[in-house]
């Protein structure tokens, strides 16, 4: 029996995941904005056999949560700025053969055509490697910058962000396959036949097309999705090819990876083709005690206040910072930002029974996710037992700080992966779709010609 094999997607939040990876004696800050160095990171990514890199957005500049209770800035955070990241994969296309490209791209304060068209252009510009990651919007600051005074609420969001995809997965099957002809002696440069207008009208949408962009090379770019909510899995069942996520113990993330294929199948879709990827933050050493003083170094330089900050985004209408961080963490009203992430440290407050300080630092490290450090030996164990025991299909990196961490990974834990067998030592296509292993939708208009299900 062939073993199941790992996949990987490189998160550059840059200048890092951890919130004071930044200020390591090793991290370069600068990696936010300047272009040579997420090139050296893709093709970093792209020599270690990863899947994609993926790029996260977020439109303002953050200010809630204040580090006083009352200053709107966070001067000592890190990911202030950064490189606009759709524009950012197409450039990186062009110096990449074979990693995919995944950029986030909200539903909330965007067009569907604009967005249809961005992403089938960069999967032509990169022979079929570009990704779409489908969200919605967490940060409550992006309101402001596009006429809203307030974030749109939460399931309103979702409603949207689902007709939001039925819009762009039908532009993106404006042209067949084969319906340009280029034929010189006809004088034919298209099959009529072979063009489809939308025609979408909806309750958020009214969309005539077709896009003005042929079918792409793999059919249409990889859709990600990282709602980990209800309604967000739902979503992701329906849409996604890929499912981010935040699990952190096998029990869940097995669960949550059974619940999700069968909410696929539910929508006709085949359990394996849609592959769930929880977040992880390897911290690597040469031997277990290097990781582990690797790992104390970064949390020495943790400041509690702007950790705090991490916490506030997360309580809703609650103002966390009346309350002794020394307690416990208090019942929160819901969030109209990450609804499942608030769920995942309310449920892991009341399991460790854990101060507000010690949530705060918790998220400061890692965003919620897992954590884990040692030898390449000790995270291939890792990595291994959650693949077989079916509780991920892969992980997505996160990294404390930029370049090191993300060397560290390729260059000691992807060979011991590889000679246990249970990761790639070559690319098995040119499309990220490929080397996922999701299939290709057909061409819903093709499609019902053939009395094939799309």
């Amino acid at each position: 029996m062939t073993r199941p094999k790992l996949h990987f997607g490189a998160f550059l939040y840059t200048p890092g995941n951890h919130s004071a990876g930044w200020r390591h004696p090793d991290a370069v800050p600068q990696t936010d904005m300047h272009f040579p160095w997420y090139v050296e990171m893709a093709r970093t990514a792209e020599r270690g056999k990863l899947d994609t890199i993926f790029l996260q957005d977020t439109a303002a500049v953050g200010g809630s949560g204040a580090l006083d209770g009352t200053s709107p800035y966070r001067p000592s955070q890190g990911r202030q700025v950064h490189l606009e990241p759709v524009s950012l994969i197409a450039a990186l296309a062009a110096v990449t053969t074979r990693i995919g490209l995944i950029s986030t791209a909200t539903t909330t304060y965007n067009e569907p055509y604009n967005l249809a068209r961005r992403f089938a252009t960069i999967d032509h510009i990169s022979g079929g490697r570009a990704g779409w990651n489908l969200v919605t919007s967490q940060v409550e600051d992006e309101a402001g910058n596009f006429g809203f005074d307030r974030h749109v609420d939460h399931a309103n969001r979702y409603e949207r962000a689902s007709e939001f995809y039925d819009v762009v997965a039908g532009l993106w099957d404006s042209w067949e396959d084969d319906a340009f002809l280029h034929d010189k002696q006809s004088g034919l440069y298209y099959d009529v036949d072979k063009l489809h207008f939308l025609r979408h009208r909806g309750a958020h949408f009214s969309v005539r097309g077709p896009l003005n962009v042929s079918r792409t090379p793999q059919g249409r770019p990889v859709v990600a999705q990282a709602g980990s909510f209800d309604v967000g899995r739902e979503l992701a069942a329906r849409t996604a090819d890929l499912v981010f996520t935040a699990q952190t113990v096998i029990g869940d993330g097995r669960a949550f990876r059974t619940d999700l294929r069968s909410r696929a199948e539910r929508h006709g879709r085949a359990p394996e083709d849609i592959k769930i990827l929880p977040g992880l933050m390897p911290i690597t050493g040469r031997t277990d005690a290097e990781a582990q003083d690797k790992f104390e170094q970064l949390q020495e330089l943790i400041d509690d206040r702007l950790a705090m900050t991490s916490l506030a985004r997360l309580t809703g209408d609650l103002d966390i910072y009346q309350y002794d961080p020394n307690g416990p963490l208090p019942p929160l009203p819901p969030s109209n930002a990450a609804k499942a992430r608030q769920a995942l440290i309310m449920e892991l407050a009341r399991e460790k029974n854990l101060t507000i300080r010690q949530i705060a630092r918790y998220l400061g490290t890692s965003q919620g996710h897992r954590v884990v450090h040692g030898s390449a030996r000790s995270i291939a164990d890792t990595m291994e037992e959650w693949l077989l025991a079916g509780a991920a299909d892969g992980f997505n990196l996160l990294f404390p700080f930029f370049p090191g961490p993300l060397n560290d990974f390729v260059d000691l834990v992807v060979p011991e992966l590889q000679r246990r067998g249970i990761f790639r030592t070559e690319y098995e296509g040119r499309t990220l779709r490929e080397n996922l292993g999701v299939p290709v939708p057909p061409n819903r208009y093709a499609a019902s010609r053939q009395g094939i299900r799309s």
